[in-house]
């Protein structure tokens, strides 16, 4: 199957960094392209046919895509009375596929184009069927076809290999706010453990008994987060915590400066959603760790409005070199995020 470059979905307004991060990242692995895209479009496209690209770049590892497809097709002037036949020229020779995601790009002007997304998907699918390109039942071991229309008349197809790819239409979990989540901030750390973490990982990681520290708690969206896992949290805030969240009987909120609170033992995790300059917050967990205050944590790091790929790449690289060696750093910028990116960064278990 011959890709002729890589598609991946963002947040409207961040296409700049993420078409940087491509390009960087390719530059790297040492893969000639180039990275086209338009503000607030909502993707990127890579162009590049190298056949390693996909594999240099695995989505777990890119910050600001949501999402991350081969593209394998654009098709451009798609007649309204019959979109589907050169869809399915474009797909032929193509291995049979698990299922089959018709989207429109998380954008204000796309959005338009959800009925038309709704409608396609429920004529292609049983189109594909008959061409016998796709299985009779979803399956998930198999690559997933992404149709994804940008303008009634122009659609760019993609695959989504099993384990490469986000497991939610355009990259974002539904996540629902539940009535006592103390704050919306909750689902930042929800979608962190999602986006960020393996089922396998979660399992291993986030066990009943283990013992946090929320930096920053008040409220306490992210503290009560931790309490659903059965953690037991030190919350640290010189504001209130939600009473429900204190009642849990797994909290010890403690007041004072989370910024400069360390635990007197060792602890298995540690979050943190405080408002300070990135690279400050990257020193400061890169202490944490170093000094083993804690194994594993998730934190947020607020990036300035401009040079904001130039300013990730330098707070990763404080936390690679200051940390004192880490198993895992992956960082997210996330659908709950805003001018944001989460980051997950673990010693690994002993």
């Amino acid at each position: 199957m011959k890709t002729i470059g890589l598609l991946c979905y963002c947040r409207q307004g961040f296409e700049p960094e993420l078409a940087a991060e491509l390009t960087q990242r390719a530059a790297e692995a040492g893969l000639a392209g180039y990275a086209r895209t338009q503000r607030n479009d909502g993707y990127a496209v890579f162009a590049c046919e190298d056949a390693g690209l996909a594999d240099a770049l695995p989505w777990r590892t890119l910050v600001f895509a949501r999402q991350k497809l081969a593209l394998i097709a654009e098709l451009r002037g798609l007649d309204p009375a019959d979109r589907i036949t050169p869809m399915l020229a474009a797909l032929d020779g193509l291995p049979r596929l698990g299922d089959v995601w018709v989207e429109h790009p998380d954008s204000d002007t796309a959005k338009p184009l959800a009925g038309l997304a709704r409608s396609f998907g429920n004529a292609l699918r049983p189109a594909l069927r008959k061409a016998g390109l796709l299985s009779p039942k979803e399956d998930p071991r198999l690559p997933r076809l992404h149709v994804l229309f940008v303008a009634g008349d122009h659609a760019l197809l993609g695959l989504a290999q099993p384990g490469d790819a986000a497991p939610w239409p355009l990259g974002i979990p539904r996540l629902r706010l539940l009535p006592e989540a103390p704050s919306r901030s909750a689902l930042k750390l929800e979608e962190a453990f999602l986006a960020l973490l393996d089922a396998d990982e979660r399992a291993a990681l986030l066990r009943a008994g283990m013992r946090a520290a929320d930096l920053g708690a008040a409220p306490g969206g992210w503290t009560w987060v931790l309490t659903r896992q059965q953690l037991q949290v030190t919350s640290i805030d010189n504001g209130p915590l939600r009473q429900h969240v204190l009642d849990t009987g797994l909290v010890t909120h403690l007041r004072a400066d989370g910024f400069h609170w360390k635990p007197a033992q060792p602890l298995d995790w540690m979050v943190c959603d405080m408002v300070e300059q990135p690279r400050r917050v990257a020193e400061r967990m890169a202490t944490w760790l170093r000094e083993g205050w804690c194994r594993h944590s998730v934190f947020n790091l607020k990036l300035p409005m401009k040079k904001r790929w130039d300013e990730t790449v330098l707070c990763l690289e404080i936390l690679r070199t200051q940390s004192g060696g880490l198993r895992t750093l992956r960082a997210k910028q996330l659908y709950h995020d805003r001018e944001e990116i989460t980051v997950f960064a673990s010693k690994g278990d002993k």
